[in-house]
């Protein structure tokens, strides 16, 4: 069985007469019996391309004979059959797509961290950022240990990512890596044109590492954009496949669901009939009642809880940090904690109270023998498909794992049910809130559906029960909310330096106990917006742990399953599909309280 070498090389380099020299190329690479793709623009070249041993040198040889491209070195694999269908040589205006002026690759780079200094580093445990600047598609198939992800969908979305890390971050040393090294040629000078001061690119990206390294501190596999799709740490072909109908890269795991039909289907896209859906949410609903008898936050477990060092508490003893940063616990509990080896750092190696801290770096928490309070697991899917989740949630559950709830959230119990994908929550319900939520199938489909609700394009109608009665049977409440929290989370009126926000509510019924039932329809999305605008107004949410009568404010933030719920329900949603773009509207069952 004959052997097909790949190649995968770029270079930065200023190339002229591009239209000349893809006709030329192109006849010589399909006379040499080449598949794959060859990008050529005014800044460089970029290709992915397999064949002969012999042939591979001749195209070799042919480029290195182009300006600027006399020391072009390509990563070298084998594989047993070609993986690529056809050759195809294309011009472009970037050979890797940025869209950010005045980056020049060709003219400068980032400094370069070979492949082995960074193993040595890592094995050190020296205090570093390892930033992975790919797709998040790719970043699924595997990533280095506690590597920091960006949650992009294309190398275009990096700079927006980047202007969200935290001010901090600019003094501290980042390691970039991609693929092969391409994206973080454009990305390093970015982050040092945006004021990062210690940025490094690993030289050769992940595939690189593999050749020299091989698995140290990496986690899974590499994606890569050939039919291989994902390559080991030996560089040897994995049983990942990429699905036909979505681009999904699919896991062996994934593969053996029943609704991946190759060329037509995977567990991502996969539609049910109309007629299967009332099976499917069956099926759910059984799978949730599994995963939520016991609780899984009932039965103890080691909790890994993370935390970063606020600005205020840089270059200080870890001591002093921890008793600044979190001035209720005393400084006794925070020695024992360090003493007893609890207090670890990014690459889990236990920490001393005398450690100097800096401002960004993330440090872990161990809590042995952790068991989370109650929460009700009544979770109902009421539609789902191949993008999207619709559900009830119920209270008190939280959503996202924070403070005494880490397992006992809806974002865990969900990624159990649907496992092995990891639903992703498209906005916020307080833990106190149940009603109407939308997840998504992953990150790609959150990202469409959160920006509609950021842009106020989602219609939400809430359900509200509130101690008084309204002067009006229609108002409107406009009162900007600080975005600062205080006891329990809670938030203020800030009409100097507060978020814009607005209500519109409506009276639907007023009861003999002087309490009132409201319709209320949030304009924007500000944190507890519709309990701050009720109680600055006088009328307080019945049930409500946080914002009490006469203006005062609860310590408790999350309700127990024993006490009288928030009254406040998720009734409405309408929003686009992200797929279809058809509009869809949604209602949940009406609440016990809303008589």
């Amino acid at each position: 069985m004959s052997v097909i070498t790949n190649i995968a090389a770029y270079k930065f380099a200023r190339l002229e007469n591009l239209r000349s020299l893809r006709e030329e190329l192109t006849a010589k690479c399909k006379a040499w019996g080449l598949k794959g793709t060859i990008l050529i623009s005014p800044e460089g070249i970029n290709l992915f391309v397999a064949g002969g041993a012999e042939s591979i040198e001749q195209l070799l040889t042919e480029l290195r004979g182009w300006p600027g491209l006399e020391d072009l070195t390509p990563k070298v694999s084998e594989s047993a059959a070609q993986p690529f269908r056809r050759m195809l040589v294309r011009l472009k205006k970037e050979i890797i797509s940025f869209g950010v002026e005045g980056i020049d690759p060709a003219r400068r780079t980032s400094p370069k961290l070979t492949a082995k200094q960074l193993k040595q580093w890592l094995d050190e445990g020296r205090p570093l950022t390892l930033l992975d600047t790919r797709n998040d598609y790719e970043v699924k198939l595997g990533t280095f240990d506690n590597a920091m992800v960006l949650d992009i969908d294309h190398f275009r979305e990096f700079p927006a990512a980047v202007a969200k890390m935290p001010e901090a971050m600019k003094e501290q040393p980042i390691v970039m890596f991609c693929t092969g090294g391409i994206r973080c040629e454009k990305a390093g000078p970015f982050m040092e044109r945006e004021g990062f001061k210690n940025v490094l690119q690993l030289d050769g990206g992940i595939l690189k590492y593999f050749e020299e390294c091989g698995p140290a501190h990496y986690h899974g596999e590499c994606f890569v954009f050939d039919q291989r799709v994902g390559l080991d740490p030996h560089l040897e072909e994995t049983d990942s496949a990429l699905c036909f109908a979505c681009q999904s890269p699919l896991t062996k795991e994934e593969q053996a669901s029943p609704h991946y039909v190759r060329g037509q289907s995977c567990p991502y896209c996969w539609k049910a009939p109309v007629e299967d859906m009332m099976s499917v949410l069956a099926e759910r609903a059984k799978a949730i009642r599994r995963v939520t008898t016991p609780l899984p936050g009932s039965v103890p477990y080691d909790n890994y809880r993370p935390m970063r060092i606020t600005e205020a508490y840089d270059g200080v003893p870890l001591i002093e940090a921890l008793c600044g940063m979190f001035s209720h616990l005393s400084r006794e509990h925070w020695e024992g904690v360090c003493t007893s080896g609890r207090m670890l750092n990014d690459y889990k190696r236990p920490l001393k109270t005398t450690d100097i801290v800096r401002a960004g770096a993330k440090l872990i928490q161990l809590v042995p023998g952790t068991v989370e309070p109650d929460v009700s697991p009544d979770i109902r899917i009421l539609h789902e498909d191949e993008a999207i989740i619709v559900l009830h949630k119920p209270a008190p559950l939280p959503i996202h794992p924070s403070g005494r709830f880490n397992r006992n959230t809806l974002k865990f119990i969900l990624s159990q049910v649907y496992h092995p994908q990891r639903p992703q929550p498209a906005h916020r319900l307080d833990a106190n809130t149940a009603g109407l939520m939308v997840a998504t199938r992953n990150k790609h489909f959150a990202s469409l559906v959160q920006t509609q609700f950021a842009k106020g394009e989602v219609e939400k109608t809430y359900l509200v029960r509130v101690m008084g009665s309204p002067s009006e049977d229609t108002f409107t409440c406009s009162a900007a909310i600080g975005s600062e929290p205080g006891v329990a989370g809670s938030r203020a009126i800030d009409e100097e330096e507060g978020k814009p926000a607005r209500t519109d509510f409506k009276v639907v019924r007023r009861l003999p106990d002087d309490t009132t039932l409201l319709e209320a329809n949030p304009l924007t999305g500000r944190t507890h917006q519709i309990r701050i605008h009720l109680w600055q107004m006088g009328l307080p949410v019945c049930g409500d742990p946080v914002y009490l009568p006469d203006q005062r404010v609860g310590e408790l933030q999350t309700l127990s399953v024993e006490e009288a719920p928030l009254c406040l329900h998720s009734w409405r949603l309408s929003f686009h599909h992200p797929v279809s773009g058809k509009r869809l509207r949604f209602e949940a069952p009406l609440p016990e309280w809303f008589v």
